[in-house]
């Protein structure tokens, strides 16, 4: 099952069989019940006997996941943080290129400037004609470091085919995508494997 499910839901008073999300911060239901639940909002998250329970603005909801109830508790009781999402371990060299609200990292030490063989590259870009920098930022990337470059969503001046074509000009290829926010996307970029010195 993973992260998608086709289960019966309970929502309050309401019964059905739906298609539920388990997405990275919220729980979507589509089908004959709707639903966008933010973990945040569910309390009492609970597994039992394959069943995920929790209350939500103040109704019961109950999903009959099977195997899955226990994982699905967990991963809404104690959701990933960015820098999880984002791949980050103690010790790496992070260069943070462009404007970038750099809360996500907590306290990990990073340079606004440039630094040779960095583990991770934070691309801030706002527009497609800013993503003629990849070139730039990859010859600062350790070999098998990545580059994330962080744009907002749903904006017609930077798309993630600007951001695929760009790397793949640049000599990299792009290998995940992220929920860096409610407003921005962050899309990994590496270099081939077979490119690495």
């Amino acid at each position: 099952m993973g992260n998608e499910a086709h289960c019966r839901v309970e929502l309050g008073d309401e019964s059905a069989d739906a298609k539920a999300l388990l997405e990275t911060d919220e729980l979507i239901v589509r089908g004959a019940l709707r639903a966008k639940i933010p973990f945040r909002d569910a309390q009492d998250v609970a597994a039992s006997d394959g069943v995920l329970s929790f209350r939500w603005s103040g109704r019961t909801v109950r999903l009959h996941l099977g195997s899955d109830a226990e994982k699905w508790a967990g991963k809404i009781r104690n959701p990933k943080s960015v820098a999880d999402k984002l791949g980050l371990k103690p010790g790496q060299l992070i260069s943070v290129a462009g404007a970038l609200d750099t809360a996500f990292l907590g306290e990990r030490e990073f340079s606004r400037r440039l630094q040779p063989d960095s583990d991770i590259i934070f691309f801030a870009a706002n527009a497609r004609q800013e993503l003629a920098r990849l070139s730039e930022l990859r010859k600062s990337l350790a070999p098998n470091g990545a580059i994330w470059v962080i744009r907002p969503k749903g904006n017609s001046a930077i798309s993630e085919a600007d951001v695929m074509a760009a790397g793949k000009a640049a000599g990299l290829v792009d290998v995940k995508v992220v929920r860096f926010s409610e407003t921005h996307t962050a899309e990994k970029l590496v270099i081939p494997v077979a490119a690495r010195a």
